[in-house]
């Protein structure tokens, strides 16, 4: 096998991309109804890859997180400083308690088994996968004042008991978070997202990739105009203008296209409609049904007829109108304004908001417009400026939101003697819900299609999860060797422990009813990125990223402490 290991220590992205393609291959396998996912996969193979000697530099792991986070944080954005209310405090709470327990079953292992202050810190840092505690509780044991070689020891049996619990710090996360959970709950998380979007849509349902709905809200429908039975005053539209059609149905409709004897008449205004002439109407669908019997008989025949509608965006900016309902602006818009356009969905700040009379308006949404592409062009100009569709990332916006967050990240804080930072990962994660948030505030600038938003996502935490497989797999096995198993399975102890009890304090104490919700919660609350990867991609949503959010800003000072307190406890 040497030259397996000549290879990839000449071109170690083989093994990165190795481990990438065979761990989606094995997370793709059931294990009867469990499935490992792309994300533990990959993990499983990285460490097997290690074996032959191979090491991935750290500053590809750095910039692949720093990727994913980023990503995360700018998908999330809107929703997250949305969300900032009360209903937070579930969040902070399951940070903390699961911080405390980490901590409590961290120290009774250490009594139980005479655990030294290393070994103790170390154990923490990689069971909760928490890489800073490798550097708080190295820096509190050299202040202790020992002597040189006792330090020097202690410091390595924190970087030995880091590295074989590491491993399965990542995968037992994933078992708990991805696995576990719905079985806890009763709920598959995929579903849970479905019912978390519905709700924050107002009720509506929220269509996935490729998803239409079998009942679109605005259809087309072609009729062949007939006459009023004798003493009915319903039940046809001979004889009346075009606007006389329109206004009976409060202008919920639009007659776009006339064909009279085989020639094309304008729709205008003051048109009379006559027996046998064919148009074709757009509307709302429940307005639709009501209208067709006071209209005519339907046609499939729509020969010369047929008309391109569009789908335009317009950001809403118009003087007089901010914080005016939809019902308002309809009464004050002059009807030629408005005439043929009809709202097809309302954005604010990259969440959308319920078509309904009494929704208010605010500058800076985005009001998608239906209609002939006239009138959605004359719509968008009198709502205020059209945003260009684009499948062109903003690289100026990316780039100066990940460098903000790297700088954010080297900014350590000494509270008590105790060095304080969000690191990488939380900068980067903080940057990313600012710039997100700008992005939805004025969304001419920062463009991130979701297409490249979601492979940053995929790609980046895929490659983070790799190299540190690459990285630690080796030294783990072995340690696992040298030292016995002890370590190894006390390390399953803290993995596990605290997220059961934190799934279980979450569910009846802090009231979640919802399983991607709280599994967002509590995999940010064990700052398992891995974890929460998984999650995502269980999920084929962006639901859990918001309780995600919250917990994982916490979880990164709440659990970067545990190294300082460990030393000093144990």
């Amino acid at each position: 096998m040497e030259w397996i290991h000549q290879i990839l220590t000449k071109s170690p992205e083989i093994a990165l991309f190795l481990s990438l393609a065979a761990g989606y291959f094995i997370g793709q396998i059931n294990f009867g109804k469990f499935q490992l996912g792309g994300v533990g996969g990959s993990l499983l193979a990285a460490v097997v890859i290690s074996q032959f000697g191979v090491q991935i530099d750290n500053g590809v792991k750095s910039v692949m997180f720093a990727i994913f986070i980023y990503a995360v944080g700018y998908d999330s954005g809107p929703q997250f400083f949305n969300s900032l209310s009360r209903k937070t405090l579930r969040e902070i709470a399951m940070a903390v308690f699961l911080a405390v327990s980490a901590l409590l079953t961290v120290l009774v292992c250490a009594k139980l088994f005479g655990l030294n202050k290393g070994i103790a810190a170390g154990l923490a840092g990689g069971a909760l996968t928490q890489s800073a505690i490798i550097g708080t509780a190295g820096d509190a044991i050299a202040r202790l004042g020992l002597p040189v070689a006792e330090t020097k020891s202690l410091q390595s049996d924190v970087a030995i008991a880091y590295a074989v619990t590491y491993v399965f710090g990542s995968l037992g996360a994933i078992i708990v978070c991805v696995n576990v959970l719905p079985k806890f709950m009763g709920q598959g998380l995929k579903e849970a997202a479905a019912e978390a979007e519905k709700s924050l849509l107002g009720g509506s349902v929220a269509h996935g990739p490729g998803q239409t709905p079998a009942l679109p809200e605005l259809v087309g429908r072609a009729y062949r105009i007939t006459g009023a039975p004798a003493g009915s005053v319903t039940g046809g539209a001979a004889g009346r203008t075009v606007a006389e059609i329109e206004l009976a149905e409060s202008d919920m409709i639009t007659i776009e296209r006339i064909r009279r004897a085989g020639k094309a008449l304008e729709p205008r205004p003051d048109v009379m409609l006559q027996a046998n002439d064919v148009v074709l109407v757009v509307g709302r669908r429940e307005v639709m049904v009501a209208a067709a019997a006071n209209i005519g008989e339907e046609v499939a025949d729509t020969d010369g007829i047929s008309v391109v509608m569009q789908n335009r965006q317009g950001v809403f900016t118009r003087k007089g109108m901010n914080h005016m309902t939809i019902a308002a602006v309809r009464t004050t818009v002059d009807r030629d304004l408005r005439h043929g356009v009809f709202v097809q969905e309302i954005k604010r700040a990259d969440q959308p908001l319920p078509i309904l009379p009494e929704t208010k308006l605010e500058h800076g949404d985005v009001i998608t417009f239906y209609g002939s592409p006239q009138d959605t062009k004359r719509a968008v100009d009198a709502a205020g400026y059209e945003l260009p569709v684009t499948n062109k990332t903003d690289f100026i916006y990316m780039g100066v939101g990940i460098v903000l967050g790297l700088l954010i990240g080297l900014i350590v804080v000494n509270v008590g003697g105790v060095p304080l930072t969000l690191g990488s990962g939380g900068g980067c994660l903080l940057a990313g819900l600012l710039f997100g948030w700008m992005r939805g505030k004025h969304p001419m600038y920062g463009v991130m299609p979701s297409a490249a938003s979601q492979l940053m996502k995929d790609f980046g935490l895929a490659a983070f999860v790799a190299a540190v497989g690459l990285n630690s797999g080796l030294q783990a096995v072995v340690t696992v060797k040298q030292s016995g198993m002890t370590i190894f399975l006390l390390g399953v102890v803290v993995t596990v422990l605290p997220l059961i009890l934190t799934m279980i304090f979450g569910r009846y104490v802090l009231k979640y009813t919802n399983a991607a919700l709280l599994a967002g919660a509590l995999t940010g609350s064990r700052s398992a990125n891995p974890a929460f990867g998984a999650l995502l991609d269980k999920t084929e949503s962006a639901v859990p990223t918001v309780p995600f959010a919250i917990t994982y800003a916490l979880a990164n000072v709440l659990l970067t402490l545990l190294g300082p307190l460990l030393v000093g406890l144990v």
